[in-house]
């Protein structure tokens, strides 16, 4: 099968939804932080992926930025554990680098890191997988659209007609 549109194997997660918008700066990640969190609050077993790979804004939002998850290697592959506050599970890229280094990767080589950190994480049983996107309509979307079962999208956006003209199509 053609690696392209090979499905990422998500045993376990009943639920995946994506938050994703036209325009940076229009509070999508403070949706997808309060969106897991009170689904988390509401005793469901939530996720949260940061896969915002360029600015992950994440770990900082929920004051993590000195944290490392636990990586465990199994033969030559390595599985990622997620770090766990407020009750949901967390993982970004945010994680594994220096917050003053910038990422330079081209569509393509961003969006197949996204898909493997994404497929090479034990998340255990969960109940919603929120995925907190770039903003655009980059790589890093269409490859993480094309290989994960959604079951959902929350586009944010602003009043303003630009942020909307732009949340359009990134729908």
């Amino acid at each position: 099968m053609n690696d392209l549109f090979e499905k990422i194997p998500m045993e376990g997660i009943k639920n995946i939804i994506v938050v994703a918008s036209g325009k940076g700066g229009v509070g999508k990640s403070t949706v997808a932080v309060n969106l897991a969190v009170t689904l988390a609050r509401n005793g469901l077993n939530t996720a949260l992926f940061d896969a915002d790979i360029f600015g992950p804004s994440i770990p900082k939002m929920f004051g993590l930025e000195d944290v490392r998850p636990e990586v465990s290697a199994i033969g030559d592959k390595e599985i990622f554990f997620p770090v766990k506050k407020f009750g949901v599970n967390i993982i970004s890229i945010g994680f594994f680098i220096d917050q003053s280094q910038s990422l330079i990767w081209r569509g393509p080589m961003a969006g197949k890191a996204v898909t493997q950190l994404l497929g090479d994480t034990q998340w255990g049983e969960i109940d919603y997988l929120i995925i907190d996107f770039p903003p655009g309509t980059s790589d890093i979307q269409l490859t993480t659209v094309q290989k994960l079962n959604l079951s959902g999208a929350v586009i944010v956006t602003t009043p303003q007609e630009i942020s909307l003209n732009d949340a359009r199509k990134a729908a």
